[in-house]
C-alpha cells in the first residue's frame, strides 16, 4: 500500500496548486489513498463545504483538519454528513464530527486518525491517550494506520511517534507549514516526519503576506493576516507500508516549488 500526503492547504493558492498537481503526483506515485490537510483551506481558516467536494473532486479521498478546524462556521452544516473528513480526536466529548475514518479499496482497509498537540496550543485531551483507545478500536479492522498529528513543538511530535511506534504505521506532523529533512521509519515500523509542510504561497511567511508578518514583528502592532499571492508550492511526504504487517518500507518527501520544478 502507498500513501500521499499533501501538507496544510493554505488559502486560494493552495487549493490552486492542488488542482494543478496532485493528479500529477498521483500519475507519477500511483497512491492506494490520497489524504490532504485542509484546515486552512478557507482562506488560511478553516474550510467549507465547497472547498471540500472540490479537494474530493481533485483527487483526495479523505481531509484531515487542525486547531483552525471551526474558524468557517460552514464546517457545522456538512461535518457530520460525511464520511472523508477527520477533525482532531482529542475534541472534547460531544464536539461535532469525528477523529478517526476508515478508508477502503477492494480489500485492503486503512484507519486515518487526526490529533491535535496541546503545546502552545489550546488544551484539549491528552493526543496520547486518545490515540491509545482509537489504535486498539482499529487494530480490531486493519493493522494498517496512518496519524496526523497537528502540533506546534518537534518534541510533542517525535514524542508521539515513538510512543507509537510498531502500533502505527505512520506518524506525520502538521501545523508550522514548513517541511523538515528527518523523514525515517522508526526501529519497530513506524515511518515518521515532523512536518508535511504546507501548500500554498511560496513567497510568503507560513503562507500570509510577509509585509504583515514583518510589521507586526517590527511593532508588535495587531495587523490583519492576508494569504500571500504570486508564487506557488506543494508540500507531501509518501509512504509505502506492507499490507500484512502495516510496517512501513519507505518513506519520501516530496516538495514542489519553482526552486524544486515538478518532474515525473
Amino acid at each position: 500500500m502507498r500513501i500521499l500526503f499533501v501538507g496544510d492547504v493554505y488559502g486560494k493558492l493552495g487549493r490552486t496548486m492542488i488542482k494543478e498537481y496532485l493528479q500529477k503526483l498521483k500519475a507519477c506515485y500511483k497512491p492506494t489513498f490520497t489524504i490532504v490537510n485542509g484546515e486552512n483551506a478557507a482562506h488560511g481558516k478553516g474550510i467549507t463545504e465547497k472547498i471540500y467536494r472540490e479537494m474530493m473532486d481533485s483527487g483526495a479521498d479523505m481531509i484531515t483538519m487542525g486547531n483552525h478546524t471551526w474558524d468557517n462556521r460552514d464546517i457545522f452544516e456538512f461535518i457530520d454528513n460525511v464520511n472523508r473528513i477527520v477533525r482532531p480526536a482529542n475534541f472534547p466529548e460531544g464536539t461535532p464530527g469525528v477523529g478517526m475514518q476508515y478508508l477502503k479499496i477492494n480489500q485492503l482497509e486503512m484507519a486515518v486518525i487526526n490529533l491535535q498537540g496541546r503545546t502552545f496550543l489550546p488544551a484539549l485531551d491528552d493526543p496520547f491517550r486518545t490515540a491509545d483507545h482509537l489504535i486498539e478500536e482499529a487494530r480490531k479492522r486493519t493493522p494498517m494506520i496512518f496519524v496526523d498529528i497537528h502540533a506546534e513543538t518537534t518534541s510533542e511530535k517525535m514524542a508521539l511517534a515513538w510512543y507509537l511506534d510498531g502500533r502505527v504505521s505512520a506518524v506525520v506532523g502538521t501545523h508550522t507549514h514548513v517541511q523538515t529533512a528527518d523523514e525515517r521509519i522508526l526501529p519497530k515500523g513506524t515511518a515518521y516526519l515532523t512536518d508535511v509542510g504546507m501548500t500554498g504561497p511560496y513567497d510568503g511567511i507560513i503562507g500570509v503576506e510577509r509585509e504583515a508578518v514583518i510589521k507586526k514583528f517590527l511593532t508588535n502592532l495587531p495587523v490583519r493576516f492576508e494569504s500571500e499571492k504570486g508564487r506557488g508550492q506543494l508540500s507531501s511526504v509518501i509512504i509505502d507500508i506492507d499490507e500484512q504487517t502495516g510496517k512501513a518500507t519507505h518513506i519520501q518527501r516530496r516538495l514542489i516549488n519553482d526552486d524544486h520544478p515538478f518532474y515525473d
